[in-house]
């Protein structure tokens, strides 16, 4: 067990994870697109927002729990699906997955996964969890995922609307991103620095990504998973296929990526039970707004017909008050959770997830407030936050 007793915020698993992390895999999860100059308003913007603070109230029986698409959380915050997350530590999806359900907040994988939706499953004793689908153009093999969830005990299904087509991340390219890791000199050195990641890594067989691998014809390593997925994202998708994959779920559906209120209103007519401001973590159109400053207009647009949500740049538990304050039922944290898991493994998600509910509970109580139900924009310093447009 490792002593976590001095880590107090999520910056400070962020610093250990850059130190543990092989270069490539840590610059693919904390990087943005182009001048990623949105993966840094993301977090900016929440810091713009001010809290107002009351005083002589009751702070007694504080409660942070709520439900999010009808499912009982301890705090409005789900694990976002990220790519890759077994090559920030070893079996983590596996792990980050156990956190979670100690937690009693949901997990979810990504299509893009290391360990496969079987290998979660088994992890985590057949414990409910999300899964994230990405509109390829094998619509078997999204046919055959979908089963798979179904079969894997899946009680949600996120479908990721703003990834049609591929933006430019510039370390991804400058690393020569590859999973596991080309042997090419630079990465040696590189890895050479991470002896428990890489000890880690020996100790598994789950180095590839599991969803796919031996799961589609023609791709069975490394190097033909390559050309089948550059070929596989939808630029073709549109409104009719969330409408397909929601015939072929049949259950709880999510709809990830929407960033403009006319978009909300198209995701609300769909029948789909909630959807997620979200930009991608600052990872696909750089000079997007961030999300909390979008949330407003899209909370309006959606009104009660969908549940919304959001993601991108939260790192604490008063981003997570600031973004219910504006009308988000539900966040996602991505970057918090994997500094936890490249920093610590299992622990290190637990660790992230305490900060933020501390964070959340304590703030909470301050500005006046026992039950995160009851928090709106009254808690909000007039003029510092965003109102919709």
């Amino acid at each position: 067990m490792s002593d976590l007793s001095k880590i107090t915020c999520i910056e400070d698993l962020r610093v250990v994870a850059q130190k543990r992390v092989p270069r490539m895999f840590y610059d693919y999860a904390d990087s943005g697109s182009y001048t990623q100059g949105t993966y840094r308003d993301n977090e900016a913007a929440f810091q713009k927002i001010k809290l107002r603070q009351r005083v002589a109230v009751n702070m007694e029986g504080r409660s942070t729990r709520t439900t999010m698409v009808g499912h009982d959380v301890s705090m409005p915050v789900a694990i976002a699906p990220t790519g890759l997350t077994g090559m920030q530590h070893a079996d983590g999806e596996i792990l980050a997955a156990r956190a979670a359900k100690a937690f009693g907040i949901p997990f979810t994988l990504s299509t893009m996964s290391i360990c496969s939706l079987e290998d979660v499953a088994a992890g985590t004793d057949r414990h409910p969890f999300w899964f994230q689908l990405y509109v390829m153009r094998d619509r078997g093999f999204m046919e055959r995922l979908i089963d798979r969830a179904k079969a894997a005990n899946c009680s949600a299904l996120q479908v990721t609307l703003d990834l049609q087509i591929l933006g430019q991340r510039h370390k991804d390219i400058k690393n020569g991103l590859s999973t596991p890791p080309k042997p090419t000199i630079s990465n040696l050195i590189n890895l050479a620095t991470k002896p428990r990641w890489c000890m880690g890594m020996l100790g598994t067989k789950r180095r590839t990504f599991g969803n796919i691998v031996g799961h589609v014809d023609g791709v069975g390593d490394v190097s033909s998973l390559a050309s089948w997925t550059a070929d596989q994202f939808d630029p073709r998708l549109n409104w009719n296929d969330v409408e397909w994959i929601k015939k072929r779920w049949g259950g709880k559906l999510i709809l990830k990526g929407v960033m403009e209120a006319e978009d909300a209103r198209l995701a609300a007519q769909t029948g789909a039970d909630a959807l997620i401001v979200s930009n991608h973590g600052g990872r696909q159109l750089d000079g997007a707004p961030a999300t909390i400053d979008a949330l407003p207009s899209i909370a309006q647009a959606a009104g009660k017909d969908i549940e919304v949500w959001l993601d991108s740049g939260i790192r604490s538990g008063q981003d997570v008050l600031k973004a219910r304050a504006l009308g988000a039922k539900g966040t996602l944290i991505g970057r918090s959770f994997l500094y936890g898991l490249g920093a610590f493994g299992q622990e290190g998600v637990a660790k992230a997830l305490q900060i933020i509910h501390k964070e959340l509970d304590v703030s909470m109580a301050f500005c006046g407030h026992t039950d995160i139900n009851q928090v709106d924009s009254t808690i909000l310093v007039p003029g510092t936050y965003p109102l919709p447009y």
